[in-house]
């Protein structure tokens, strides 16, 4: 999230440069559940949106939180001001690069055979950006979805 905009959306007003705090998304950006919907249990109340930013909220209104500063952190810097002028919104969800049951992407290999392998649009791998459609088939793959247990 970009600092400047921090307290538009989330009840701090304090950096948070590794995302190590976690906040309450302000009461202006809830969406309150029905009674139905706080009945849900799981991946079923994971899908009720529960804030205008609800790709960051957890189910109780909360987020982790990683404040991101021009002077710190240059290059994210300008990608998320890029952002904000494009959809009008100052934060993306910063998540592990994994698939499920795999182990974390460490390496730009790793990196491009989880972007090849998924329903992923684009990678940025350092200075470059990968599309998807202009990319060759992977030649020589395995049945990837059964090399790691699912937890």
């Amino acid at each position: 999230m970009l600092r400047e905009h921090l307290a538009e959306y989330f009840e701090l007003d304090v950096d948070s440069p590794y995302m190590l705090l976690v906040a309450p998304v302000c009461a202006k950006c809830r969406i309150p559940m029905t009674e139905e919907q706080q009945r849900l249990f799981g991946i079923e109340k994971l899908n009720v949106p529960s804030s205008t930013i609800p790709a960051v909220t957890h189910v109780d209104y909360s987020a982790c939180i990683q404040t991101v500063h021009a002077e710190t952190n240059p290059v994210y810097h300008t990608l998320l001001n890029r952002f904000h002028a494009l959809t009008g919104w100052p934060v993306l969800v910063n998540t592990s690069f994994n698939v499920r049951g795999e182990p974390i992407v460490c390496t730009p290999r790793d990196a491009y055979l989880c972007f090849m392998r998924t329903e992923m649009d684009h990678l940025v791998l350092g200075p470059f950006l990968l599309d998807k459609a202009s990319q060759p088939p992977l030649r020589d793959d395995v049945d990837w979805r059964s090399q790691y247990q699912l937890d």
